[in-house]
Order: C-alpha cells, then sequence, then structure tokens
C-alpha cells in the first residue's frame, strides 16, 4: 500500500510490469487470488518500487508521464481502449465519443465507458480524463472526489454540476 493524496493506493505487480492500482473504495477490485503475496514493502520488487516513485512524483507535481513497465489484463477491446487513454495527454481531457471515434466507430462510445470502467491500472492509464460530452465528470472506479482531485492536480476544472439552489 502506498500513501496517496487521495488514499491509500494498492500496487498490484507481476513479473512483467504493473497489473492493477487501486484505490481503498475502487468499484472493480480484483479478487484477493489476483493479488498475489502481500509484500513487506514495495522496495522489495522493482516495478512496485518505481511505481511507487513515479506516483509520489506526480502527486508532488514533478511528474505528467509514467515510464514503469505495464501488463495489464483485459479483452482486445479493452486494451485497445486503454492505450487510447494513454494518448491523453497530461492536462487534457476526452470524452467517451472522442475516444469512440478515435477507435474507429462513433457508436462505441457505451463500450468505450464499460472498458474505462475496467481500466485496472488507475492514474497511470489515465481514466480520470475522460470526461462527459457535456464536460461534467462521470463515474469513476475511485470515485468522483478523486476524479476531481486528479483532474485538478493537473490543472483542468471540469464544468460546473447543476445545482438546486
Amino acid at each position: 500500500m502506498v500513501e496517496s493524496p487521495i488514499g491509500l493506493l494498492r500496487i498490484v505487480a507481476s513479473d512483467r510490469g504493473i497489473t492493477g492500482i487501486y484505490m481503498e473504495n475502487h468499484a472493480h477490485p480484483p479478487s484477493p487470488e489476483a493479488m498475489g503475496a502481500r509484500l513487506p514493502s514495495v522496495k522489495e520488487d522493482p516495478h512496485l518500487a518505481r511505481c511507487a516513485s513515479e506516483l509520489t512524483e506526480y502527486f508532488a507535481g514533478s511528474r505528467q508521464s509514467f515510464e514503469v513497465e505495464l501488463d495489464a489484463s483485459g479483452t482486445e477491446f479493452q486494451k485497445r481502449v486503454w492505450e487510447q487513454l494513454t494518448s491523453i495527454p497530461f492536462g487534457q481531457s476526452r470524452t467517451y465519443g472522442q475516444l469512440a471515434l478515435a477507435l474507429g466507430d462513433g457508436k462505441l462510445t457505451r463500450a468505450v465507458g464499460t472498458a474505462n470502467g475496467r481500466n485496472p491500472i488507475s492514474i497511470i492509464v489515465p481514466c480520470h480524463r475522460v470526461i462527459g460530452a457535456d464536460g461534467s465528470l462521470t463515474g469513476y472506479a475511485g470515485g468522483l472526489a478523486a476524479k476531481l482531485f486528479l483532474l485538478r492536480l493537473e490543472g483542468l476544472e471540469p464544468a460546473a454540476e447543476a445545482t438546486l439552489f
């Protein structure tokens, strides 16, 4: 577990790279078996150590891109969506529709949203940079407060939510 401004982050790795970054209240956590053995320290694994270091730099404002090796598991379509997410630059956002068009079919908006929500490597594969067509915040596996924090950390201010009063 790594401390961060959005709470504790559980980083999971294989021998090939990072397989997941999960927040405490993550909507789609992996099964306990998929988590593997808990190590006493991130220093015990080179992928975990590098990831923790890069996340610390990101939250301190000194890192805008990540270099740690990734090893996400998912369907071919999910992997295509996650690849699109990694192409969204720091400080920018995209809509689900824009991602669907980048994948070659504007009708894939819902499927893109589902794949985005199943992204196992939060923050590094920046699903938080995807917003609604009207500029509003939409779902985030770690909660909307975390999404808002990450967007603001990157200098983005989402559209104000409509209120009754």
